[in-house]
């Protein structure tokens, strides 16, 4: 079996707007989802990352710069993700559809990604 990682990316204003049980409600989707998961030793992982962009280091050919980022055009940011384990790519992506963040009505996205055990 393979280790993915899944990066939920999303826009944080969309869920400005939404009522504290509205909130709860999604809350709880995400939580059920993941113990289903977990339940099925498929979970390794999982974290929400605070809503902001983070920071970018990268080296720029002279030195070492900081930057917030990823890209200061963009709305889009990873809000969290999941390690998981699954047999291949196509069981991955199967698990990324069933998750609570690419429900009907959510622009969300999720980003599936094999791990390379190092």
């Amino acid at each position: 079996m393979a280790k993915f990682l899944l990066l939920l990316r999303d826009n944080p204003a969309e869920f400005r707007n939404l009522s504290p049980a509205d909130m709860q409600r999604i809350i709880g989707d995400y939580r059920a989802w993941a113990e289903g998961l977990r339940a099925r030793n498929q979970l390794h992982n999982s974290n929400k990352l605070i809503d902001e962009p983070g920071k970018v280091v990268q080296h720029t050919g002279s030195s070492v710069a900081v930057k917030d980022g990823p890209y200061a055009e963009t709305k889009e940011i990873i809000g969290g993700y999941f390690l998981i384990e699954a047999a291949d790519y196509a069981a991955a992506v199967e698990i990324a559809r069933s998750c609570p963040h690419v429900r009907p009505g959510n622009a969300g996205t999720i980003e599936v990604r094999q791990i390379q055990e190092m």
